[in-house]
């Protein structure tokens, strides 16, 4: 009877032991789904740890969290990434600030701010130059005009030897109704007497009843005339002249001391390299014409009167 007793125990025993057993593997698949079902509910919710990782990805240039946003997560310098993004308000955690701020949006603005204002400053510095250079250009012009007005040439009269004929210039020989050669194409007023200009030949008292004013110079006779000296051909049948031509007046003066003013002035300017000696001759007629030439002058090779305003003696 004992036997039987052990033997049903023994039994009850071991199909309560399998039971717990089966019982116990029926549980815990259970709990391996509803964890994973719980992964799965948690992940489209937006977790915490996702929404760091999407807003580290967002200050990243700005662009919308994509599917790497768990990879970021994993980025150790969090720095870098905010550097990249427009927002400087987002970069708190950063822990370089002063990269941040050199490298964000904000900073790109304020740099290429700068560069305008740099380039700005440059333009209205330029344009300020552009002033400065004007106001130069004034004082440059001003100065030139005081430099002209201070080497104003001072007449002078020169001890000349008036009375003799000269024996070193050959006398030029007179032409009935020559012209003066070129003078056709020198423009303006004060070339018109020299356009206009013709050898005559007149006696004494013709010359004496037209012009109230004849002077005797190096052996010839020399009219006045509204301004100019003309050589009186006739007055003297064996007069003497250098030069057939008007003669600027100048300070009023005699031509010959005329023309020695005109010599002193060229000798200043190194055009002229030869005595001071009242002759309009070869040398000092083409001493006039090289300053002519060099001025931008129409080049008479004669006393006219722009040469002497260019020379300063008017």
């Amino acid at each position: 009877m004992r036997i039987f007793l052990v033997l049903i125990c023994s039994l009850a025993l071991a199909f309560a032991a399998g039971g717990a057993q089966e019982e116990n593997k029926s549980k815990k698949p259970a709990k391996k789904k509803q964890t994973q079902s719980a992964q799965h509910t948690a992940a489209p919710s937006g977790g915490p740890q996702k929404t760091k990782g999407s807003q580290r990805v967002t200050t990243a240039g700005g662009r919308p969290a994509g599917a790497g946003a768990q990879k970021t997560k994993k980025a150790k310098g969090p720095q870098q990434i905010t550097t990249a993004g427009a927002g400087v308000q987002k970069t708190k955690k950063a822990k370089v600030p002063q990269q941040v701020t050199t490298a964000g949006a904000g900073a790109q603005k304020t740099k290429a701010s700068q560069q305008i204002a740099t380039q700005g400053g440059q333009m209205a510095g330029g344009a300020a130059h552009g002033q400065k250079l004007k106001k130069s250009k004034g004082s440059a012009t001003n100065a030139a005009a005081f430099q002209s007005s201070a080497k104003t040439y001072k007449a002078k009269r020169f001890n000349l030897q008036t009375k003799t004929r000269p024996a070193t210039i050959r006398a030029v020989t007179f032409q009935q109704n020559r012209h003066i050669q070129g003078s056709q194409n020198w423009q303006g007023s004060n070339y018109t007497v020299f356009r206009n200009y013709s050898s005559q030949w007149h006696e004494r008292n013709w010359w004496r009843n037209h012009y109230n004013r004849v002077v005797f110079v190096y052996g010839g006779w020399y009219a006045w005339n509204a301004g100019y000296w003309y050589p009186a051909w006739g007055y003297d049948s064996n007069a003497y002249y250098a030069y057939d031509g008007p003669i600027y007046g100048y300070n009023d003066l005699p031509p010959d001391q005329v023309t020695a003013n005109v010599q002193a002035a060229l000798q200043q300017q190194g055009y002229y390299q030869s005595d001071v000696d009242g002759l309009l001759g070869p040398l000092t007629r083409g001493a006039i014409a090289a300053y002519q030439r060099d001025h931008g002058l129409y080049i008479t090779s004669a006393i006219d009167r722009p040469t002497l305003e260019s020379l300063g003696m008017t």
